[in-house]
């Protein structure tokens, strides 16, 4: 197999992911650390930048790592020393690069976490919703009929197995309109309140977002931080073998969070 020049990819991703439009992301999104010096000619894909996914990466023979959660954030990598170094070095040593896609990820219409979540359960007419920081970053769709939230739960478990799962009936028995915001946006909920849906669904739920949701009722489900961020980062695996003619696979470590 032919092996793609590392930037070619990166130009890819750059453009496809939409980077430029999300400046103000936390995340350091693109290339965080250079690498594959021959090329690429396989990639994996995972939620987390963690030594699990490097030495896996290194296993395969991947000269590509691909994560929703990079390991720079801010000024996060001010210092490469103690943990930040013992991060870093596998992947110098092994000449692997890393690529993150943090926000632009969650809000990718085809490749994104919310998108994919949302086609899972059932969702059609999907549209931009739920703005933080000025980005937005969720979806909100409505099903062909309405369905008992029960059956929502049903379809949010089997579509993110694995993870915590938690909700609040706090709203309609029958839902047909719903907002998704993957991962850690139980706060975002009040947003689609304010746009009149009957359930949200997302990956974490605190003790005070339990309280302000039957505060401002809203069925609201939480199946998992990582369970609902899976489905982008295995868009994006699809997508390189599409798009480069790569090997490129999700890594799924099934966590319970």
């Amino acid at each position: 197999m032919k092996a793609v020049p590392l930037q070619d990819i990166v130009r890819a991703l750059d453009e496809e992911l939409r980077l430029a439009a999300f400046a103000g992301d936390p995340s350091n999104n693109g290339l965080q650390v250079d690498g594959a010096p021959d090329g690429v000619s396989r990639a994996v894909c995972g939620v987390d930048a963690t030594p699990d996914l490097f030495a896996e990466a290194a296993r395969r023979g991947a000269q590509l790592c691909f994560v929703h959660h990079g390991i720079s954030w801010g000024a996060s990598l001010a210092r490469i020393v103690g943990p930040n170094y013992r991060l870093v070095a596998p992947l110098v040593r092994s000449g692997t690069a890393l690529y993150a896609a943090h926000l632009p990820l969650d809000a990718h219409p085809v490749l994104g976490n919310n998108a994919g979540l949302a086609r899972a359960i059932g969702l059609g007419g999907l549209e931009p919703f739920a703005e933080w920081r000025g980005f937005t970053i969720g979806v909100k769709g409505r099903f062909p009929e309405a369905i008992p939230r029960a059956e929502l739960h049903r379809r949010v478990r089997e579509a993110c197995p694995g993870g915590r799962f938690e909700t609040v009936d706090a709203g309609a028995e029958l839902v047909r309109t719903v907002g998704v915001v993957s991962g850690g946006a139980a706060e975002d909920f009040s947003q689609a309140v304010a746009a009149g849906l009957d359930a949200y669904v997302t990956g974490e739920l605190g003790l005070a977002d339990y309280h302000a949701v039957r505060n401002d009722p809203i069925d609201f489900v939480a199946a998992g931080h990582y369970a609902t961020e899976r489905f982008g980062p295995r868009a994006v695996a699809g997508w390189l073998a599409a798009r480069f003619g790569i090997e490129a696979e999700f890594i799924d470590f099934g966590l319970k969070y």
